[in-house]
């Protein structure tokens, strides 16, 4: 069930960063120069480029990150055009067989219009059939192994109390709409949308052949199934406390909170053995779903599922259900005008199902062996100058301190790609079947995931795979990973001198690693597992400082009366905060190292790591999904991402001679000095 783990399993994901793929020399037309660095560092890096470009009609945002996703697009488009030749040479199973049939099915566009929505009319039929309860918790189990979206996720992950081991693990899920506040809040923007919600479901509906009278009714029914689930949902700030989301439960224990909803039949019919115990992040929701279960009747949850089902697999059928899915989901929600060529979705989908195979085949185009080495040398950098910086802290108690470098010590890290690649999958990926391709696919990922429960757990797994974008901490495995994919301009340039890779990857890095002690990570110790490792005074006086973080994002105003979540971000404004801290002062070991470069492009090479980093946050986004990121997103906006870090970094004041009082430095005494 990697999709599901990749989306569930508590991983800290890094930058969703942003720049032009430029490499060494610095493009003086993308700074603002009227702007002043002291004044709005963000402008005064990104000003130029910001007035210059604009938002693709295809996309909700723009910046660095989708421009170096664009990058690896064409690199993975050689591959997959070249696999239409490969594929009919290749052996059964064989990388270019899977990825080259899977890639051809969805290209296929002439044969999914021939088709409409009759890969699905079987399921369709299914779930028409239902009868009862104990039909309903089949269509459950049913959907479960097919990856369809339904009430709950019922998937692996590593136990945190119990690190070295996989358990069974349930979290919410049931909605549609982004989260909890897209149902719940009273106010015009969301009111309109959850009005063309219903509009969207009845279209829906009608496309698989359901008249409109029932097709209205059945978005009615759907949406208050919907809404009521979305009560029962924490809030993404009550869903940041780790111990509140370890509930370790027995199949006793779910059957005493149900009325409804018979576990030992889910777990029979989803044919797997019944696990000892599953951990459950949030109990309320599971009785909140198993009184809903009940309150409506069985008429309405075949609307229900059936709904799932068309949402789950509109992107795989025709163009006139894809075109619907988009126009909702894209146009109304996000502010997206047009769609992405086919080729791109086809691909984002490829990548999603067959990660390793064609990552297999991306990093022998893009990533060279020698790029790990120079990576290993600045993780192992920016590790003795997070061990630097820790014994030097003036808060923390020795006690917490020894406990603290254990657990850097024991900080793995995976770069590039597995260094054991994943070969078994399912052969069976034909050229003629994208939906039936998906469900066979899912269903064989998922059935080998839930045999995993209860083993120990895989140090090769990757929660990524290679060609993605982006980077991750686990705090149960105590591990950082960088993908082939983030590992590209402006993040990493092989030719590059230090000063400007310190900035990108190497705040990249230290984000990655501080994440192991921000609010949340500090909560697992060296070994992955859920243990407070602090002493109660030490622990006191850092959420006293993450307090502060707090209130100075809750600070920034984004969208008239809109602001950041400083206590949703707090995570990764803490990781930003020290991760550019730490990153600047493994830049002055490397240059111990390999020597201080000369000034360029009229910079210093301190200037030039700043730049750096404000850089890769060179974006630009639709209000739409400015709103959404606000709502949902545990990372701050990458103008605030910018200057909130900078303004509270006593060494970017001497870099750039920013004077006191000025808006990019705020008091010393304001400063929150976390690691």
């Amino acid at each position: 069930m990697k999709k599901v783990l990749q989306k569930f399993i508590w991983i800290f994901c890094t930058f969703a960063v942003t720049y032009q793929l430029n490499a060494q020399k610095l493009d003086k037309s993308n700074f603002d120069e009227s702007v002043s660095p002291a004044d709005d560092f963000f402008n005064y890096v990104n000003g130029g480029w910001l007035s210059t470009h604009e938002i693709p009609a295809s996309e909700g945002a723009w910046g660095s990150f989708y421009e170096l996703r664009e990058f690896n697009r064409e690199v993975l488009k050689e591959i997959l055009d070249a696999s239409e030749k490969e594929r009919q040479k290749a052996a059964k199973g064989s990388d270019w067989q899977l990825v080259g049939d899977f890639y051809a099915s969805g290209m296929d566009i002439a044969k999914r219009n021939e088709l409409g929505y009759q890969p699905i009319q079987d399921e369709l039929d299914k779930i028409s059939q239902i009868e009862d309860m104990e039909g309903i918790i089949a269509t459950l189990a049913r959907h479960q192994r097919y990856s369809i979206s339904t009430l709950f996720y019922f998937y692996v992950t590593t136990d945190a109390k119990n690190s070295a081991f996989n358990a069974a693990s349930i979290w919410n899920n049931g909605l549609s709409l982004p989260n909890r506040s897209y149902y719940l809040e009273d106010n015009e923007k969301f009111n309109e949308i959850r009005t063309k919600y219903k509009e969207h479901i009845t279209r829906m509906f009608e496309m698989v052949g359901i008249d409109t009278e029932k097709a209205k009714k059945n978005a009615e029914t759907v949406f208050k199934i919907e809404e009521r689930l979305a009560i029962a949902h924490r809030t993404p700030v009550q869903n940041r406390d780790p111990q509140r989301r370890y509930n370790k439960l027995t199949l006793e224990d779910l059957n005493q909170m149900s009325f409804n909803m018979d576990w030992e039949k889910f777990f029979e019919a989803l044919e797997i053995p019944q696990p000892e115990f599953v951990l459950v992040g949030q109990p309320e929701f599971l009785a909140m779903m198993d009184r809903t279960l009940g309150d409506f009747n069985v008429e309405e949850w075949k609307a229900y599922f059936q709904w799932k089902l068309i949402n789950s697999a509109a992107n795989y059928l025709n163009e006139e259900l894809n075109q619907a899915d988009f126009n909702f989901y894209s146009t109304t929600l996000r502010g997206v005008e047009e769609m992405r060529p086919t080729w791109k979705r086809v691909q984002d989908r490829t990548n999603s199902l067959l990660g390793n195979p064609l990552g297999k085949l991306y990093v022998e185009k893009a990533f060279p062996p020698e790029a790990k080495v120079r990576m290993e040398e600045m993780i192992e950098n920016i590790r003795a100058a997070l061990k630097d910086r820790i014994q030097q802290l003036d808060w923390m108690g020795e006690e917490t301190k020894q406990e603290a470098m254990i657990k850097l010590a024991a900080i793995n890290y995976k770069i590039g790609y597995p260094d054991v690649w994943d070969t078994y999958y399912t052969e069976d990926i034909r050229s003629d079947d994208y939906w039936g391709n998906r469900i066979r696919i899912l269903e064989f990922e998922n059935r080998k995931d839930w045999a995993k429960i209860g083993q120990a757990v895989d140090p090769n797994e990757w929660g990524m795979t290679p060609p993605t974008v982006n980077a991750y901490y686990s705090p149960t495995r105590n591990e950082i990973v960088f993908p082939a994919g983030i590992l590209q301009p402006p993040f990493f340039e092989f030719e590059a001198d230090d000063a400007i890779n310190y900035g990108a990857i190497g705040a990249v890095i230290g984000h990655e690693i501080t994440h192991g002690f921000d609010d949340q990570g500090s909560q697992y110790d060296a070994d992955g597992n859920l243990r407070m490792w602090w002493t109660e005074e030490d622990r006191a006086k850092f959420e006293e400082k993450a307090n502060m973080v707090v209130e100075l994002y809750d600070s920034f105003t984004v969208l008239d009366t809109l602001h950041v979540n400083g206590q949703l971000t707090l995570g990764e404004n803490i990781a930003d905060l020290a991760g550019v801290t730490i990153a600047f002062a493994a830049l002055q070991k490397s240059f111990e190292q390999n020597g201080r470069p000369d000034n360029k492009d009229g910079f210093t090479p301190e200037q030039r790591f700043f730049i750096g980093f404000a850089r890769v946050w060179r974006s630009k986004y639709r209000d739409e999904v400015l709103m959404e990121r606000i709502k949902t997103d545990p990372h701050s906006p990458a103008r605030y991402r910018v200057n909130g870090t900078l303004s509270n970094v006593p060494a970017f004041f001497e870099a750039f001679n920013i004077p006191e009082g000025s808006p990019m430095r705020r008091s010393v005494d304001l400063l929150p000095n976390i690691w």
